[in-house]
């Protein structure tokens, strides 16, 4: 897929924007849909063309990408894309979802001449404003290759994974680790600092030695300062992922003993009012049961 090229996004929320002012700051023509007309006009003056719906998204693109938060719209705008379709068109589906979920979506647009990959992405809001993401691809092996000059202008890599479906049983064991390290990391602080220690130390010395990870050094900085705003990724989103993943395992015959330590803790972030803040608020939880002093 040559540079310069129109790309369709449909959904323009913490990820979907980003990367569509990275395909912009890489000379693609971005015309992009949401539900949302705010987050629409927020993103016209970066130079995304605005659109009335998600069939008026894909009219004469040479790529269209889907960044959604739920089955319900993913089904709501695969149904708008075979209503009109545009044969030929690749459409990259970014979100995380059940495999059945998207191998319906592929078969629907499949039955209309039209190409889906399975294309989820690793990383957090922050990392995406940073090309700073992972995508694991699967499906057409063609369509991938004409696609990955594009993923390039978002993605730090994009690895294709086979078969359709084969990048979100990835994503789900990426994601499985990012719950579980995003509990021990805040778990972790909560332990430094009520033994005395200063947090921007243990962030600093700990963030140099084999106990580190991605997320402790992503979300560590929030954790320190008890500030989860804004998001890079929301309580609620990581929970339904992490439900998505269980029940992906149980299928399996797969325990996972991780996760379902660390699940309770997000149900009780959001509990407390945290479902719209950065998963990173599960230290707040913490904080609180250690008898830590919090910022609410």
């Amino acid at each position: 897929m040559e540079r310069k090229t129109r790309i369709g996004i449909i959904g323009l929320g913490i990820m979907g924007g980003a990367i569509a002012r990275n395909l912009i700051a890489a000379g693609h023509t971005v015309a992009g849909f949401d539900t949302d007309p705010g987050k629409m006009s927020r993103l016209a003056a970066d130079g995304v063309v605005g659109c009335g719906s998600a069939a008026e998204v894909v009219r004469g693109a040479d790529l269209a990408l889907t960044s959604l938060p739920t089955v319900e719209a993913l089904d709501v705008v695969v149904g708008a894309l075979a209503s009109a379709p545009q044969r030929g068109l690749i459409v990259a589906e970014l979100s995380t979802m059940p495999i059945e979920v998207k191998q319906a979506a592929h078969d629907r647009l499949q039955a209309v001449d039209m190409i889906m990959l399975d294309c989820p992405l690793s990383g957090t809001g922050a990392q995406a404003v940073t090309r700073d993401l992972a995508l694991y691809g699967s499906g057409d092996e063609a369509a991938f290759a004409r696609c990955r000059e594009a993923f390039a202008a978002f993605a730090r890599v994009s690895h294709y994974l086979g078969a359709f479906g084969n990048g979100s049983r990835m994503k789900f064991v990426a994601n499985l680790l990012v719950a579980v390290h995003n509990v021990a990391a805040a778990e972790a602080i909560v332990l430094g600092t009520k033994a005395g220690l200063d947090p921007g130390r243990i962030l600093e010395v700990i963030g140099s030695g084999a106990g580190t990870s991605r997320i402790f050094e992503l979300r560590g900085p929030m954790m320190a300062r008890g500030v989860y705003t804004p998001p890079t990724a929301t309580m609620h989103v990581l929970q339904k992922d992490s439900a998505i993943i269980a029940e992906f395992a149980r299928a399996l015959g797969v325990d996972t003993p991780m996760l379902t330590a660390a699940a309770p803790l997000y149900d009780e972030a959001e509990a407390q009012g945290y479902a719209e803040e950065d998963v990173g608020a599960v230290h707040a939880v913490l904080a609180r049961r250690a008898g830590l002093a919090t910022k609410r």
